[in-house]
C-alpha cells in the first residue's frame, strides 16, 4: 500500500488578541463527520504523547493504546495518523500552537506529511515564536491575519454550505449498553489451528465447505456495533480484528495469519490462511463497507508500525475478547443452566464443545442455543 501524497496545506492563523471569536470559531467548526478536527491541546503539558492523546480524543477515541510496546513508548501518533487516513479526514485546526516547542510541532507536520491532511496552526500571539520559526522554515505556508479569513480555513470547501456541527454524543457506559449475539462470533474461540503459509500459495474466493457462511448483521445491530467500535479503542488493529471475525466467521487463528498485503481496499476483500486447511483452506473473503474503515486503519497501523501481523499476534486473543465483552458483543450462549463452571460474562467456547461432544458420542446433535437458524443467527441483543 502507497503512502498518501503530501500536500502543501500549511497556514498559520495569527490572533494577536487571543480574540475570543477565533477560538470559538475553530471549535465550532469541529465535525469529525465533515472530516474536520479542531485540536485544543490540554493545558499545562509539555509532552508529544500527550499531544498525541489529545488528537485521537478530538478523533473520538480513548487516549490510550493498550499494550506493551519497547521502551514503553505507545505507538499513539502511528494511531492518530492511521484513523486520520482512514475516517477521510481532511483539515486539522490545532489552536495555542505558539505553546507547543518544536518537538511537538514536529510531530504535527510529520503527522501532515504521512496524511496529506491540511493543518492549520492558530497562533494567538503578533508573531512567530522561536519553535515555529524553525518548525515552518522548511517549507511554504500561509499566513492569516482576519477572523472570516480563518474561517475559510477551518472549514475548508465547505464553508458555504455545511451544516452547523452536531453536539458530540457521550458513549455510554459497558453497563447500559445490551448485548449483541452474533453467530458469526461462534469460532473466534477455536480448537483448529491454522497456520500462514511460508510459500506463496493461490487463495481463491471463499466457499464455505466446513462450516456455514456468517449471517451479516442487520442495519440496526451494524450501527450500533460500528458505533461501539469507533469509541471503545484507539487501537486499529484491535478494531479491524473484531470486525473481520464478524464479516468473516474467522476464528482467531486465521486471523492472525492476515498481512498488509491480504487487503485490498478497492476489491473490499481479504486475504486469510490455511495451509493446513483446517477449515476452508487459503481463501479471499468478502469485507462490506462498514468493515473497510476499520481494515483500512489497521492497514497504515501495521505499515507505520512496522509490525508483521495485520489484526493479531497470536498473544492478543485475551485482549481481542475483552474488547468484545467491554462492547458487549458474544456469540450465541448455552441455555440457561448449562454454562459449566465458567463463571464469566460470556462463554466463548459453547460452539467448541458442543461439536466436540457430539463427535465424542458419535450421535448428530442439534445446534446450539441461538445457533444457526436464521432468526437466532440475526442476533438477539438483549
Amino acid at each position: 500500500m502507497t503512502l498518501p501524497a503530501p500536500r502543501t496545506g500549511l497556514a498559520v492563523v495569527f490572533d494577536p488578541g487571543d480574540d475570543a471569536a477565533f477560538t470559538h470559531t475553530a471549535l465550532a467548526a469541529h465535525a469529525p463527520q465533515a472530516s474536520r478536527i479542531t485540536l485544543h491541546p490540554g493545558p499545562g503539558t509539555t509532552s508529544d504523547t500527550a499531544l498525541a492523546s489529545d488528537l485521537l480524543q478530538a478523533l473520538g477515541k480513548p487516549a490510550h493504546i493498550p499494550g506493551r510496546y519497547p521502551h514503553g513508548r505507545p505507538p499513539l501518533w502511528e494511531a492518530a495518523a492511521a484513523w486520520t487516513t482512514a475516517l477521510a479526514v481532511t483539515r486539522l485546526t490545532v489552536l495555542r500552537a505558539h505553546l507547543l516547542d518544536q518537538r511537538r510541532l514536529q510531530c504535527l507536520l510529520d503527522l501532515q506529511c504521512q496524511t496529506g491532511i491540511h493543518l492549520t496552526l492558530v497562533v494567538h500571539r503578533p508573531r512567530l515564536t522561536a519553535a515555529l520559526h524553525r518548525a515552518l522554515a522548511a517549507g511554504h505556508h500561509t499566513t492569516v491575519h482576519t477572523l472570516t479569513k480563518a474561517r475559510a480555513l477551518y472549514l475548508g470547501d465547505t464553508a458555504s454550505s455545511s451544516p452547523p456541527p452536531a453536539a458530540p454524543t457521550l458513549p455510554a457506559s459497558p453497563a447500559a449498553l445490551r448485548w449483541i449475539t452474533l453467530a458469526a462470533l461462534d469460532r473466534l474461540v477455536s480448537y483448529d489451528s491454522p497456520q500462514p503459509c511460508t510459500t506463496a500459495c493461490a487463495p481463491k474466493p471463499i466457499v464455505y465447505h466446513q462450516r456455514p457462511a456468517p449471517l451479516p448483521p442487520t442495519p440496526a445491530q451494524t450501527a450500533r456495533l460500528t458505533d461501539r467500535l469507533h469509541t471503545a479503542t484507539a487501537h486499529p488493529a484491535r478494531a479491524a480484528a473484531l470486525a473481520a471475525a464478524i464479516a468473516t466467521g474467522a476464528s482467531f487463528q486465521q486471523l492472525t495469519t492476515a498481512h498488509t498485503d491480504g487487503f485490498h481496499p478497492a476489491d473490499h476483500t481479504l486475504t486469510l490462511h490455511d495451509r493446513t486447511r483446517y477449515t476452508d483452506g487459503c481463501a479471499i473473503y468478502p469485507i462490506p463497507p462498514w468493515a473497510t474503515v476499520f481494515l483500512h486503519a489497521a492497514t497504515r497501523f501495521a505499515h507505520l508500525t512496522s509490525t508483521p501481523h495485520l489484526l493479531a499476534a497470536p498473544t492478543d486473543r485475551p485482549a481481542l475478547l475483552r474488547l468484545a465483552e467491554t462492547i458487549r458483543l458474544r456469540p450465541p450462549q448455552p441455555p440457561a443452566g448449562r454454562a459449566g463452571t465458567h463463571r464469566g460474562p460470556v462463554v466463548w467456547d459453547w460452539r467448541e464443545k458442543h461439536e466436540a461432544l457430539s463427535h465424542e458420542t458419535g450421535q448428530p446433535a442439534p445446534p446450539p442455543a441461538g445457533g444457526n437458524s436464521t432468526a437466532a443467527t440475526r442476533a438477539r441483543s438483549r
